[in-house]
């Protein structure tokens, strides 16, 4: 059989099997890039010096308690202002001179990019409410370039914000000072799903974690 006649012959083979295999490379490429989903965060799986002792060891169904604070604009804001929202939470204040401003201007660039994206918002607590009034948060706010509408500094009544830290978005530390609500917040950027759920912690004054911050929130956007 001559060169010719052998390819004539199996050059239907040949397409079938080339097109076969282009789909199959296809199938383990999707595979293969499929984001891996987030876990669900439990109080057990936090360190216990950010975890209130009542809450250390469960497992599972924990989410964000309801809430009512004040922001910048002297707003109430509650639970239902980030009903069906992505966020990111973290823990401040104003006078803070060592790692809040860091963490405030990585904020800031979460807030750029997702400034055009509904579904996702920002909030941002006091942990000295008694410093941080409505007007103090005001000024911080122009400072550092908050729009209203994606970014939320919040103060309020301090056991409510420790409970918050330490109960539910399992955050903050204890101060040890004596005061039952002293507290001492941590360079932690909390990601919450539109089920209230905490789906990554990050460190918010490393550039890497807040592009990883971004890649997750795609990856919780796709979960919809």
């Amino acid at each position: 059989m001559s060169f010719l006649s052998f390819f004539k012959e199996y050059k239907k083979f040949g397409i079938f099997f080339t097109v076969l295999s282009l789909i199959i490379l296809a199938i383990i490429y999707n595979v293969l890039n499929v984001p891996t989903p987030l876990p669900i965060y439990q109080p057990a799986m936090v360190s216990e010096e950010l975890v209130d002792s009542t809450i250390q060891h469960q497992a599972k169904y924990h989410k964000i308690a309801d809430f009512s604070l004040i922001n910048q604009n002297g707003e109430t804001i509650t639970q239902d202002t980030y009903k069906d929202k992505i966020y990111v939470a973290d823990f401040f204040f104003t006078t803070c001179q060592t790692i809040c401003p860091i963490m405030t201007d990585h904020m800031y660039q979460i807030q750029k990019e997702i400034i055009s994206d509904d579904e996702v918002m920002l909030l941002s607590h006091s942990v000295t409410p008694k410093i941080d009034s409505v007007a103090q948060l005001k000024k911080y706010a122009k400072k550092k370039g908050v729009i209203d509408r994606k970014w939320n500094l919040v103060t309020g009544d301090k056991k409510q914000i420790y409970e918050l830290a330490r109960k539910s978005y399992l955050a903050v530390k204890t101060d040890g000072n004596g005061d039952e609500y002293d507290m001492i917040h941590t360079e932690n950027f909390m990601l919450i799903d539109k089920k209230r759920q905490i789906r990554g912690f990050y460190d918010g004054t490393n550039p890497e974690d807040i592009k990883k911050i971004l890649e997750d929130i795609k990856i919780l956007k796709q979960e919809d």
